[in-house]
């Protein structure tokens, strides 16, 4: 079949890429002869060059070999892997990296965001099925499980980070955002009771887990702590003796600024507790409090599910790096 290569890419990466695809969907199985240099300029138009560094790339990757007499052909079959994410953060780079690591050269990884776009992620979704061995896919919502996810073999499924939808009968590795949050905050009640005030910042609009107010405000309620949830992060003011408890990277920098402002130090004048940490965090101000799960542990634990089949229904601990702004 003809295809025509735009511009996005070199033509030889389109074209080793194009070959790849049709090594790992079966049209060339282990051991079939491809079709010759010339063969091959012909059906994509493009030169015998090009054709020559296509598979000068395929073979560096160990997917195609040749010898005298034979021309090239397949020695082992490559596997595609989607790997959606909803929006890049630090830790996703440490997902990102413990997960390809731990794959090997004929596996090729497509890193993809969705930026919480519903259009977007059904677009991508549509577009790739059938196009890869495994999808590993954080979902755009929390509670609510996408169609186009149902048009996917669940055996070649796997849901990271959300999850509080109905996953029977898919593999998943999340977190929790309600008990799991609740019980963070219970192992934190002494370092919190020097405080007069809890404040959760949680954007409008946010796509954090609005269950997870419930259970700070279940928490607050619980044990005597006055409490406060704000929507309008970007008008600030930090006052003396409050916690802030913020769900995004940016609401971190906000709060300290705001504060410095305001001549209040970090662990001092006000407490600061952050959701998903990141390598920043133990060196800003002396160092931010945070409650994460282990962004490296979820990529090795996806890339079991991608190298031996490996079904997980796991939600991974949430953990408590504690620092000096508590």
């Amino acid at each position: 079949m003809k295809k025509t290569f735009g511009q996005q890419t070199t033509k030889v990466k389109q074209l080793a890429d194009t070959i790849s695809q049709a090594i790992s969907m079966n049209e060339f199985k282990a051991g079939d002869s491809l079709p010759s240099i010339n063969q091959m300029a012909a059906r994509y138009e493009v030169s015998r060059d090009t054709v020559f560094k296509a598979f000068a790339d395929l073979r560096e990757r160990g997917l195609i070999d040749s010898t005298p007499g034979k021309g090239y052909y397949v020695t082992n079959k490559l596997k595609n892997v989607l790997l959606l994410l909803d929006e890049y953060t630090p830790f996703k780079d440490v997902l990102y990296n413990s997960f390809i690591r731990q794959l090997s050269l004929n596996y090729k990884v497509d890193l993809l965001f969705h930026q919480y776009n519903e259009r977007l992620f059904n677009t991508i979704m549509r577009e790739s099925i059938g196009r890869y061995n495994k999808y590993i896919v954080m979902n755009f919502d929390n509670e609510r499980f996408s169609r186009h996810l149902t048009k996917i073999d669940s055996s070649k499924l796997l849901l990271l980070d959300f999850g509080k939808f109905d996953k029977e009968g898919y593999s998943y590795l999340c977190q929790d955002f309600d008990e799991a949050f609740y019980n963070a905050l219970m192992e934190l009640k002494e370092s919190l009771s020097k405080y007069t005030k809890l404040v959760m910042l949680f954007r409008k609009g946010s796509k954090h887990p609005q269950s997870s107010k419930q259970f700070f405000i279940k928490f607050c309620e619980e044990q005597g702590f006055e409490w406060n949830i704000v929507e309008d992060t970007e008008n600030l003011t930090v006052e003396k003796g409050c916690v802030y408890i913020t769900t995004r990277q940016q609401e971190v920098v906000t709060v300290i600024k705001q504060g410095r402002s305001g001549k209040l130090k970090c662990g001092k004048g006000f407490g600061l507790l952050a959701y998903n940490d990141i390598p920043s965090y133990e060196v800003i101000d002396e160092g931010i409090t945070a409650l994460t799960i282990d962004w490296s542990l979820m990529g090795n634990k996806a890339a079991e599910f991608v190298l031996h089949n490996k079904t997980l229904h796991e939600y991974l601990p949430t953990e408590i790096r504690w620092r000096n702004s508590l």
